[in-house]
């Protein structure tokens, strides 16, 4: 399942945000690459332990735990803090699939990366190129979205991003571990439950919401891992 996350924050907030990370010193992204990675990454980051990649990271980290839709969509157990990064001057990452297992800083505690997120920063019309392609089962998926929106996808992905030839392209990425390691089950997941709530909003004691609400926390209780 590939989806776009909407309402995040508020334009205040990303506005705020968005100065404070063009205002940061950055760094060659290849630092934070794995040997795979490392051979088609070109673009700039800020690194993990920057002062304002923490504060503007536990910024999205709040502002995603009150969005009902990533909620739904992801069920996470565990999400890394988000990274920064940029592009311009006809920088790009080629096609390449993250990491399987990370380490959360700080706590040597690993993580499995079920899905991968990106949340931009910048406008459409700000620069060229720079679209994620993103290849599922379906063929490959461009995104580009308006800035404070958040794109979604299983990391068993290969995606890349395309050159960004004018203008900058600021995002961040980041990873987590879902409490469904499936994704067809995840995606069936948030099928009913967004289901649900839309009869919910008219009639909500009505006898089959209540029971397809049960059936949502019983296919829930068979398939979470905790």
């Amino acid at each position: 399942m590939i989806l776009s996350v909407t309402d995040i924050i508020t334009p205040e907030t990303l506005a705020t945000c968005r100065a404070q990370l063009e205002a940061a010193d950055w760094v060659d992204g290849k630092a934070s690459a794995g040997h795979q990675g490392a051979l088609v990454k070109n673009n700039e980051q800020l690194p993990a332990e920057h002062p304002v990649a923490v504060e503007v990271g536990n910024v999205l980290l709040q502002a995603l735990s009150q969005n009902p839709m990533f909620m739904s969509a992801a069920l996470p157990l565990n999400i890394l803090p988000p990274m920064f990064n940029r592009y311009a001057g006809g920088q790009t990452f080629g096609t390449h699939v993250d990491g399987s297992i990370r380490t959360i800083p700080g706590t040597g505690q690993r993580l499995r990366t079920d899905l991968s997120c990106t949340f931009f920063f910048s406008e459409p019309d700000e620069y060229d190129g720079g679209e994620l392609i993103i290849e599922d089962t379906y063929g490959s998926k461009s995104v580009k979205l308006p800035a404070g929106q958040m794109v979604l996808y299983p990391s068993t992905s290969l995606h890349r991003v395309t050159p960004v030839t004018r203008g900058t392209r600021l995002c961040s990425f980041f990873w987590l571990q879902s409490m469904i390691r499936s994704d067809q089950q995840r995606s069936t997941l948030f099928d009913l439950d967004v289901a649900i709530q839309r009869f919910g909003k008219e009639m909500a004691t009505h006898p089959s919401v209540v029971q397809l609400t049960g059936v949502y926390h019983n296919l829930l209780r068979q398939w979470a891992e905790m």
